[in-house]
This record gives C-alpha cells, sequence and structure tokens, in this order.
C-alpha cells in the first residue's frame, strides 16, 4: 500500500473539513451515516420457522433415491413480510440429536409440525433479532437427514455445501423429506457465514475448501484442517479407534440400518498401521487452501489435546499463503467454546465480524490486530498480524550435561549422544517434572536461566537422528517452559473452565429457547513447568511421513517431527527445555516393542520461532547460568484425559 507523506494526509484532511464544513451550512437535509452496528429490532418470538430438506444430488446410503439434508430456519418475519432479503448464520453439526451442543449439552426440539422451537446455542437467540436467517443444518446421516456419515468425507462436506448452493439459488429442497412440493429460498440474498466448534468448525473448513460461492466467512472453533492429523502424526496413532468409531457415535438409526458399506470403507481407508491412504487424501482440507474464498476468523485453544494446535498452524499458515483474509484467537484452555472462556467479548467481536462480513457495515473489525493471545488466565494481549513481524526460526542444539540424559540446550552443536528406553506408563508431564533427574524414559535438554523474556510464535520442527534396539519405535519432542505460573487447568474435566450456577442472557428468549446460558471462569493451577508445544512421530516413517516400514535395530534414522504452533513467552527467570521421548502416555499409543534409543546429538536441532530469532534467543541466554531454581510447592496440572475421540463432545 502507498505511503502517504505528512504533506498529502494535511492536505486531504483540510480539503475534507472544509468539504464538510459546507456541506453543512448548504445541505438543508443531511444523510442517514453509514450503520456501524445491526440492532435487535425485529421480534425473535414471532420470527418464521420452517424447515426444509435440501437435495444433495448424492446416494451415499444406497438406496437408489437421492439424499436430502434437513434444514432448520429461524428469520425475522418483519423482513420477509417487506421482502427485504438477510444474510444467513449457519451452523452444520451431526450433534445435534444425538449428542447435543455448547456447554449444557443442547439439542434440537421440535413443536408437533416439525418446526424448529429450540436451536442450540445463542445465535438464533442473538442475531435473527439482528436482521440475520440462522440456519442448522443436520448433517448426512445424522437426525432428520438422509444419506451416510462419512466422518469429514464427499457426503458430509457436500450436505452442508448443499444448503449454501440452495441459499444462493443453485439446488433444490422440498417442504419435507420425502415429498415433491419445492420450495426456494428468496428471503436471502445468500451471503452465508458458517460457524461452529470442533466437528461443526471442521465441516465449515471443509467446505470453504471447495470454493462454493456465497459463503463469505468461516469462523472454525477448535477444528481439524486434515483429519488424518485427527488419527495420527507421521504414523504415531493419536487414538486407539477411528473415524468408522465416530460415525456410529452420531448416525442415526436409519444410517446405522443403511451404512454398512460406508463404516467398512471407513475401517479399510484408515488402517492402524498410520500409512497415508486414498480416505486421508478425501479429508484433507489443506490441499484445497487455495479454492477458499471465503474469510477465516479462527479460534483455537493453546492446550487442546483433542483438536490439536497442529491443525490450527497448518491451517493458518496456507490461509495465508493463498492470501485469505485472517483473524485469530488463542486462549490458554484447551478443547473449549469461546462463549465459555470470554463470553462478552467472543459475543461483541462475532457480532462486528458478521456484520462486517455479512452487512458490509465498516466498523473497523478489520483494521484492528489480527490477533488475540490469552497469556495468562483472563489476561489477554494483541498482535497487529500472527505470526509478529520479526519472528523467524532459531536453530537450537543439544549437549551433553554432566549427567545422563540432563543436557543443555543452546546454538552450538555437540557430538555426544544420549539414551533413553521408551516407559509407555510415563508422559510428558512425568518427563518435564523429572527434567533435571537422570532418568531412563528420556533426554531432557535446558537453557540456563533466562535473563530476558523470550517469545516464541509459530511452529517448530525437532530433528532428530536416533538408532533403535527394535523394530518399531516412536518418538516425541516436546518444548517446556521450565518455572512457576499460574494456567487453566487445561487438562481437568472442564478443559481450563468451572461452570456456574448462575446465568447471562445473549439475545431474545422464548418458552422453547432460551438465550440464557450458565456462566463460567477460569480454573487455574499453580505449575512449576509448562508445556509449551509437542509433536510426534513414528520413526518408520524417517523416508515418508505417509508410510512407515519396519526399523533395522542398530541402523541409525533421522526424522523431523513437526511440532503444534503455539503462542507463549518464556519469562526471564524461567528456562526453555526440549524434551525427546518414546510413547507419550494418553497422547499416542505405543509401539508393538518398547525400544531403547541412542540419539546422536550433533545430527539432533530444533528449529524454533522466536520473536527476534536467533538474536533474541542469544540476548535472553547471555550470561545465563545453569543453576537450577529451587522448587516450590504447587498443585500442578492433573493428567491429561484419556478419552478425547470425540471432537466436540458433551462434558
Amino acid at each position: 500500500m502507498p505511503i502517504s507523506t505528512r504533506f498529502t494526509i494535511w492536505r486531504l484532511l483540510a480539503t475534507a473539513a472544509t468539504a464538510a464544513l459546507f456541506t453543512t451550512f448548504l445541505t438543508p437535509v443531511v444523510a442517514q451515516a453509514t450503520p456501524r452496528e445491526s440492532r435487535p429490532v425485529y421480534s425473535y418470538e414471532n420470527a418464521v420457522r420452517e424447515a426444509v430438506w435440501v437435495d444433495t444430488g448424492l446416494d451415499g446410503d444406497g438406496d437408489g433415491k437421492s439424499d436430502r439434508v434437513a434444514v432448520d430456519i429461524v428469520r425475522p418475519r418483519e423482513l420477509a413480510q417487506q421482502g427485504r432479503k438477510v444474510p444467513v448464520v449457519m451452523v452444520a453439526s451431526p450433534y445435534y440429536s444425538c449428542c447435543g451442543r455448547g456447554n449444557e449439552g443442547q439439542k434440537k426440539t421440535y413443536d408437533a409440525n416439525g418446526d424448529i422451537v429450540q436451536m442450540p446455542l445463542f445465535y438464533d437467540n442473538y442475531f435473527v433479532p439482528r436482521g440475520y436467517a440462522f440456519v442448522g443444518v443436520d448433517l448426512a446421516g445424522t437426525s432428520r437427514s438422509d444419506g451416510c456419515e462419512d466422518v469429514g468425507g464427499r457426503d458430509e462436506v457436500q450436505s452442508a455445501k448443499a444448503v449454501i448452493d440452495w441459499l444462493n439459488g443453485r439446488a433444490t429442497a422440498y417442504t419435507s423429506r420425502t415429498g415433491t412440493t419445492r420450495t426456494k429460498a428468496g428471503w436471502t440474498n445468500g451471503k452465508t457465514g458458517m460457524i461452529g466448534k470442533s466437528w461443526d468448525g471442521t465441516v465449515a473448513n471443509g467446505v470453504a475448501a471447495t470454493g462454493v460461492k456465497g459463503l463469505r466467512t468461516i469462523v472454525p472453533i477448535s477444528a481439524i484442517s486434515s483429519w488424518y492429523d485427527y488419527y495420527f502424526q507421521q504414523g504415531a496413532p493419536l487414538y486407539d479407534s477411528g473415524p468408522d468409531w465416530l460415525a456410529t457415535y452420531v448416525n442415526s438409526p436409519e444410517a446405522e440400518a443403511k451404512c454398512a458399506a460406508v463404516q467398512q470403507k471407513l475401517v479399510d481407508g484408515a488402517p492402524r498401521t498410520g500409512d497415508w491412504t486414498d480416505l486421508w487424501t478425501e479429508r484433507d482440507y489443506l490441499k484445497d487452501a487455495s479454492k477458499v474464498k471465503a474469510s477465516v476468523f479462527a479460534v483455537h485453544g493453546l492446550q487442546d489435546l483433542n483438536v490439536r494446535m497442529r491443525h490450527l498452524g497448518q491451517w493458518w499458515d496456507a490461509l495465508g499463503r493463498n492470501g485469505v483474509e485472517r483473524k485469530l484467537w488463542l486462549s490458554q484452555t484447551g478443547h473449549v467454546d469461546p462463549f465459555d472462556f470470554r463470553r462478552a467479548e467472543w459475543v461483541d467481536t462475532l457480532h462486528r465480524w458478521f456484520d462486517h462480513e455479512l452487512l458490509g457495515y465498516d466498523n473497523g473489525i478489520d483494521r484492528e490486530p489480527m490477533a488475540d493471545i490469552e497469556r495468562h488466565p483472563d489476561q489477554w494481549v494483541t498482535s497487529k498480524v500472527w505470526p509478529p513481524r520479526g519472528t523467524s526460526t532459531a536453530t537450537l542444539r543439544p549437549a551433553e550435561g554432566t549427567r545422563p540424559g540432563v543436557g543443555t540446550l543452546g546454538l552450538t552443536r555437540d557430538r555426544g549422544t544420549e539414551t533413553f528406553t521408551d516407559d509407555p506408563a510415563l508422559s510428558e508431564t512425568d518427563w518435564s517434572a523429572r527434567i533435571d533427574t537422570s532418568t531412563p524414559e528420556k533426554a531432557g535438554f535446558t537453557t540456563g536461566v533466562l535473563t530476558e523474556d523470550l517469545r516464541l510464535a509459530g511452529s517448530s520442527k525437532v530433528t532428530v537422528t536416533a538408532t533403535p534396539t527394535t523394530s518399531t519405535a516412536h518418538l516425541s519432542a516436546v518444548l517446556v517452559d521450565l518455572g512457576p505460573a499460574t494456567v487453566r487447568d487445561y487438562a481437568s474435566a472442564g478443559e481450563g473452565i468451572t461452570t456456574l450456577t448462575d446465568r447471562t442472557c445473549w439475545g431474545a428468549s422464548t418458552a422453547g429457547d432460551s438465550a440464557c446460558f450458565k456462566e463460567t471462569k477460569a480454573k487455574t493451577a499453580d505449575v512449576d513447568f509448562t508445556v509449551v508445544s509437542r509433536g510426534w512421530a513414528d520413526l518408520g516413517t524417517y523416508a515418508n511421513p505417509g508410510k512407515g516400514v519396519p526399523l533395522t535395530p542398530g541402523r541409525a534414522y533421522t526424522v523431523t517431527v513437526d511440532l503444534a504452533a503455539t503462542d507463549h513467552v518464556v519469562p526471564a527467570g524461567h528456562r526453555l527445555a526440549l524434551i525427546v521421548a518414546g510413547t507419550d502416555k494418553d497422547l499416542i499409543d505405543p509401539p508393538s516393542t518398547t525400544p531403547t534409543l541412542t540419539i546422536d546429538l550433533s545430527r539432533t536441532k530444533a528449529a524454533v520461532p522466536f520473536v527476534g530469532g536467533a538474536s533474541a534467543f542469544a540476548r535472553a541466554t547471555a550470561g545465563a547460568t545453569i543453576a537450577v531454581p529451587r522448587a516450590t510447592a504447587l498443585d500442578g496440572l492433573q493428567a491429561p484425559r484419556a478419552d478425547r475421540r470425540v471432537p466436540g463432545g458433551v462434558r
């Protein structure tokens, strides 16, 4: 963008001021100012409530008929009577009848005519009175829709995309599931914003990656960007089940009776070897990031151990490479909706975002800082762009220390080795707690005590050269901030929040659909270390991250482990640590053998993005002492929860 000179700026301001002055004196009627905020002036109680079934053009359940998906609609009656067209806020979900949505597990409810009474969450209560329509879509194979749930595949994405096509006059809908009476969406201008947490947000990512016309923005919260990376990372299994389990979890009874063939495809296409297959290619939205035309307002928990930060980092980077307009919130929580960790600010920001993207209001949100980051519980900072300008990668090198498994971390290459034995009973919290103790299950490397704050922002990579004693081996690489802090207790049942009994209201209510929800507060823990970023890999994928092979004991292999994106400040007085180990209990599954691995330190390194790059690291560690700070008695985090298989599952 051209940079105006000071002279030009003042000249323009003076000209504008003069013009405004003459307009004031000479114009008898002043034109109404451009609106900057939609207001709740329409009746929610008297809103139009209806259901339609959109033809997807697919026959996923193989019954010889084109599948129709159920679409529940709430829209302002006054605008319909005036013939004014409205934009759409849309959530496409598999959870509307099986499992519920939000912190209180709300489900759709209907009246005797089959029209919607309660739509989960606050979106309809809040946005319909402000001149939006709200649309809730039952994905293929779920609730009142035909077809089969294929978990991120073509049918799932198409079942949501077809609704946007209908909203824009390109698809057919009917007034019933089996009837022949057609209906058009003449009440909308087609401008659609998709939003949703977890699986719902994942669908928004998938639909945006089709490039469908009419989808103006998406707001994916804790969303998947590639389904392979939900189940595996570089061949290492993250769960003991596959997408077939999720399909069973959400399929309607009708789908269960018809969808055995789809279920078998999910089993066959997702081998527990962790090899990349065509099934994963179909469910990889990253490859189609160049097709995304919608703006993206992404939200993710830095400590989300369900849909992990890798999904956000790689999606964010891919969108940036393709020039997509982006905005970002990063919280200290786990898998939590921003409505439950920063409610008032979230509702206001989302309101302004939709007003800007769907109504075209110039409210300035596009000129505000790109990213909001929760630095401490309920304490937020902003970043003009993310990662911040001046961020660059520093190559950190591990080195032998004076005791086995307790080394140092700096900028200088070392020629030593470290050895550890995989212990599937231990996790990253166990390794971190014993970072300064020689233990057989990990190799730990630490800086000295930092003399300046050091900010990490973005995704890291750890390259490890290791020699195994068995034919299989898994690796974990973890970056840790060593020092006392108060953090959100992301490993607890609430993943960083506590649900209260008091309620606050966000929009209009009816007898069947309240806009009042239970308040929450931050659940915190005092810790003496914080895991900053994690990554895992099967060493057998050393030559191809999508194809594992048996290892030859005694042979050295080099693999680069991708670590999840983060934004974290290691404060002065703390230390930064790199841990390399085997199985990370409850976060990856163990290999079929119990290997001992010897790391070649001369061929092992961590590429870490620091604000200020290697120079910032050098300054922060200059004159740093190696002495270990005295530990304090802290309550600490609970161990990570083992069952994380359901994206957005009920609490």
